[in-house]
């Protein structure tokens, strides 16, 4: 097994990743990609982009200029700003709730909802659909959130198609920023075929409901039931990632937000990561990561140290001594989840064996699964091609865990955020706005 030599990405990374003949991963390549694009250009094509879709929404009478997919994220958030602060358009939101929500989450939505006063559509799946669901894609995908990714990129084109609004803001194009499966210099767009190869995992509403395995029917499914290609066309449904037009810096973002729009992160030691602000909504999240640790042999540290590693904020053996103490670890809400979904933990991970990656994983003489592969253990990579693969470094206050970003990274010394300039918090005992 090959890891990139700059950042911790293995070469069996989910979606596909490439590396080049110095062991550079195209994720790697896509984010120095971002320090030769001129942004200012980029972000005058965005404006007459909106300007041109605000027109058309005056003109037919619309109220809307354009839908936004949110769950109370800092992405969510951050798009909403941009669209209604920065560029003056009047979005309707639209979320999917998956039923799995942590009260930050939910916090945060409602946060979202009332310091932009925007309007907002959310449809939500039935506690027993969503366990069905959850029991029918761990077997079928080895994925208990695959609702999640299905509802936020299907009920938003529902609405778009109903209320002839043809604009789709997403934000940064995630695919691009981690594996670099796409270049930014093509201003990929979403597409039918992506959403259905890779946010469903290759599976559709029809292989459910014609499966009695499912137990789920039609009706089940009306959230997630993409529209035809005639009314979306008649439409004129787009989705573009703001991401691709406005330079999108993750801690930059979250710190803007937190100390100008009353969003709130994470306050405590995280079981699956370090980072504080990333993935905050739902607590199913940690069993979604152990998943993919369980199937590929890497989890969301990976993911993150790799980001920390491309920004100069973190060293290439600090990454990696963080994966070694975030990617194997069992999550505390495994325990909720093997309740909720009824199975025993044997049998959970039972159900993932047809999915481990055999290039990870094989079995020892007591059956037992071991990693045979991990960037803490068994990396080859060449010193040269390390050192020759760095990255300068940022100022030390600057760091993961340097001074200026104590609050937003969990170590030893971790503070928490004093949420200063937080006026518009909504407390828990707020009785206008619930959600």
């Amino acid at each position: 097994m090959r890891y990139c030599a700059r950042c911790t990405f293995p070469e069996n990374a989910r979606p596909t990743i490439i590396f080049d003949e110095e062991g550079i991963c195209s994720g790697c390549r896509v984010a120095e990609s971002k320090q030769t694009i001129n942004w200012e250009e980029r972000e005058v094509w965005l404006k007459e982009l909106l300007e041109e879709y605000k027109a058309k929404a005056r003109e037919e009478g619309n109220p809307y200029d354009c839908i936004i997919p949110v769950s109370g994220g800092k992405d969510s958030h951050y798009q909403v700003y941009l669209a209604k602060e920065v560029y003056g358009m009047n979005p309707l939101l639209v979320t999917y709730n998956h039923c799995f929500n942590l009260p930050l989450g939910v916090r945060n939505l409602r946060n979202l909802v009332r310091r932009f006063d925007c309007d907002l559509i959310r449809v939500t799946t039935g506690l027993d659909k969503a366990k069905k669901l959850s029991r029918y894609m761990l077997k079928k995908c080895g994925d208990v959130t695959w609702h999640y990714h299905c509802g936020i990129f299907t009920y938003p084109f529902q609405v778009a198609v109903e209320k002839k609004i043809p604009l789709i803001l997403w934000g940064d194009h995630a695919r691009s920023e981690l594996t670099g499966q796409f270049r930014l210099e093509d201003l990929p767009e979403f597409t039918k075929w992506c959403r259905q190869q890779y946010d469903m995992r290759g599976i559709e509403v029809d292989d459910i409901v014609n499966d009695p395995e499912s137990g789920l029917t039609y009706q089940d499914m009306a959230p997630f039931m993409f529209p035809d290609d005639d009314p979306m066309e008649e439409v004129g449904v787009r989705g573009i990632y703001m991401g691709t037009y406005v330079e999108w810096d993750a801690l930059k973002i979250t710190r803007h937000l937190v100390e100008k729009c009353g969003f709130k992160i994470a306050q405590s030691k995280r079981d699956k990561t370090f980072n504080l602000y990333h993935k905050i909504d739902d607590h199913a999240n940690g069993v979604h990561d152990y998943l993919k640790y369980l199937k590929f042999g890497y989890g969301r540290a990976t993911d993150h140290t790799a980001e920390e590693i491309r920004c100069g904020r973190m060293t290439r053996e600090e990454g990696v001594e963080l994966v070694k103490q975030y990617d194997s670890v069992r999550p505390e809400t495994l325990d909720t989840y093997l309740d909720f979904l009824g199975f025993s933990e044997e049998e959970f991970e039972k159900l993932v064996d047809n999915q481990r990656d055999p290039a990870i994983w094989e079995k020892d003489n007591d059956d037992r699964w071991l990693a045979k592969h991990s960037i803490a253990t068994s990396d080859t990579t060449s010193n040269n091609m390390l050192e020759a693969a760095r990255i300068p470094l940022v100022n030390e206050e600057d760091r993961t865990f340097g001074k200026n970003n104590r609050h937003y990274y969990y170590s030893k010394h971790f503070e928490k955020i004093p949420h200063i300039n937080d006026r518009f918090v909504l407390d828990d005992d707020d009785e206008f706005l619930v959600l």
